[in-house]
């Protein structure tokens, strides 16, 4: 999953950025809160470890403003040399969800991120088929079905598809698609992302008739969202399992 790192010391950044690369996930490290504020504007992070203290700008008030843009989904733990229990207190109140000081132990920060990522995207996690309105997703067998009939994808495809399928409702930007789905950062203008969304749509008939649409959101990335109404809305997925990078 995509992990947006704060820490004033870019060393402590750098240890973080590899103990959560090592456990399989992508990292963007920023020792400056007011750019990591804003980089957070326009992408997207699927869980932000953040530093008391910052650059500009601290922990706390990129929390609040990450809050404000991408709503309470996004979790955040904390991972501070600051362990004042005041300071901890107002973190837990401004929405942290843990708090942790340094020096660390890496097994426990491993397995708390582990543990926080698994409690806000419980449907991405252990489960090798899960079900979204009309749609059937084979993890195992990266196979999908719509309304029972199998539908041909590659590899890339299938990649983006579970990631939107994974995150109904949720403003994925371009550069997070292209981490999740290619394994690497998102450095370039390129039509890439855009073309396979195209091809995705026509693929799995991704339109009202089947409960979702695919939303282009300028500037910034697509969002999957279900169009029936809300009386008849089914739950969105029952279940979902991590992106493999490429």
């Amino acid at each position: 999953m995509r992990i947006a790192i704060l820490q004033r010391d870019p060393v402590r950044g750098k240890h973080l950025e590899r103990i959560l690369v090592q456990s399989g996930h992508s990292c963007m490290v920023y020792d400056d809160g007011l750019t990591m504020s804003k980089a957070l504007a326009r992408s997207t992070a699927d869980l932000l470890v953040l530093d008391w203290h910052g650059v500009r700008m601290s922990g706390v008030d990129v929390l609040k403003s990450t809050r404000a843009v991408s709503g309470d989904r996004v979790p955040a733990i904390f991972v501070s040399e600051e362990g004042a229990e005041e300071n901890v207190v107002r973190a837990l109140i401004s929405g942290a969800d843990d708090y942790l000081t340094f020096p660390i132990r890496i097994a426990e920060f491993r397995e708390r991120v582990t543990a926080l990522l698994r409690r806000s995207y419980p449907e991405r996690f252990g489960v090798t088929c899960f079900d979204v309105g009309p749609y059937h997703f084979d993890t195992r067998r990266q196979i999908v079905k719509l309304r029972g009939k199998p539908v041909q994808l590659s590899g890339t495809q299938y990649r983006l598809a579970t990631l939107f399928f994974s995150n109904v409702g949720r403003v994925l930007s371009r550069d997070h698609i292209f981490a999740m789905v290619w394994g690497r950062e998102f450095l370039e203008v390129t039509r890439t992302i855009d073309s396979h969304v195209s091809r995705l749509r026509l693929l799995l008939q991704i339109e009202a008739c089947n409960d979702y649409c695919l939303q282009p959101v300028y500037k910034s990335g697509y969002r999957l969202l279900c169009v029936r109404p809300e009386h008849d809305t089914p739950a969105e997925a029952t279940a979902a399992v991590e992106i493999a990078a490429a």
